[in-house]
Parts: structure tokens; sequence; C-alpha cells
């Protein structure tokens, strides 16, 4: 019972290639590649991502300055009060 979660069972025929950590490239064209890839996303997906955003601040806004209103006293209700 000593086998490995990789080793539980043997297949024949399968063919694996394995690279060394130490030999991959993690960040080959990050800088060439990424930083344009980044703009280009977020040009294409502002458009959808950005108005429901905008218009959901909107409406809160609008909601919290109707309750600040609606919260405060009429002073021309109490002007006859001593």
């Amino acid at each position: 019972m000593g086998k490995h979660f990789g080793e539980l069972a043997k297949i024949r025929g399968l063919i694996t290639y394995k690279l060394s950590h130490h030999e991959q490239r993690a960040y080959a064209g990050a800088i060439s590649n990424g930083i344009p890839n980044i703009f280009r996303r977020f040009r294409e997906s502002v458009f959808r991502v950005a108005p429901p955003f905008i218009i959901a601040y909107l409406v809160y806004e609008g909601v919290e300055r109707e309750h600040t209103r609606l919260g405060r006293k009429n002073p021309a209700d109490f002007e006859n009060d001593q």
C-alpha cells in the first residue's frame, strides 16, 4: 500500500512527458505579450462591465439623497412653536 496517487493504476499504451520545474519558463512573454493583452481585454470588456456599475451607483446615490431629504424635519412646520 505504499503507492502514491499518480501510481495507483498501470495504464498500458499511455505516453507521458514531463518537463523539469527548473527548465520551465513561467514568465516567458509576460512583458511582450501579457501587458498588451491586459489592455486589449480591458478595452473589450469595459463597455460590458462599466454601465451596470455606473447605473447602480447613480441609483444608490439618488436613493440615499432622497432618504436624507425625507429624514429631515421641515422647518416651516415649527415656525409658530414657542
